[in-house]
């Protein structure tokens, strides 16, 4: 039987955790075309974006077993778009004793999944398939940590 547990952060330092997260989906040009205008019929798919984003940081010790819960005191996305790509960067910072860093890439993939989620309808082929839509380069891209 294989046993799990927690890291003991017990005797870890209270300080200022910061971590930011990248990622890309990979959409056709019509889809983007549509998520720079609004036009989608599910409704603002980059504002639902960025508020499941912020659910999903302050969610993450639910949805990873092994992640402490922590004080979050801010998270922030910014999205670009090029022809065929939404970039998104999600910044997070906390109070705590371990980083932030799971809950800025949770942030940032929750926010691609809903931008998929609100464009699938565009993005599927004649036989229901999405064969040029992908979640790509999800990484974290910084971390700090201050006293």
């Amino acid at each position: 039987m294989r046993r799990f547990s927690m890291v003991d952060i017990t005797s870890k330092d209270v300080i200022v955790r910061e971590a930011t997260a990248v990622g890309e989906i990979k959409l056709k040009p019509t889809t983007i075309t549509r998520l720079k205008t609004g036009r989608l019929e599910k409704g603002d798919a980059i504002a639902a974006a960025e508020i499941a984003a912020l659910m999903a940081a302050k969610s993450t010790p639910r949805i990873l077993p092994f992640c402490h819960s922590i004080p979050i005191t801010a998270v922030r996305n910014e999205h670009s778009f090029d022809k065929d790509t939404l970039r998104v960067e999600s910044y997070v910072k906390g109070h705590a004793k371990t980083g932030v860093e799971m809950e800025a890439l949770t942030a940032a993939s929750t926010y691609l999944l809903t931008i998929w989620d609100m464009v699938k309808q565009y993005e599927k082929d004649a036989t229901g398939q999405y064969p040029t839509t992908a979640i790509t380069h999800l990484r974290v891209k910084k971390k700090v940590k201050r006293r």
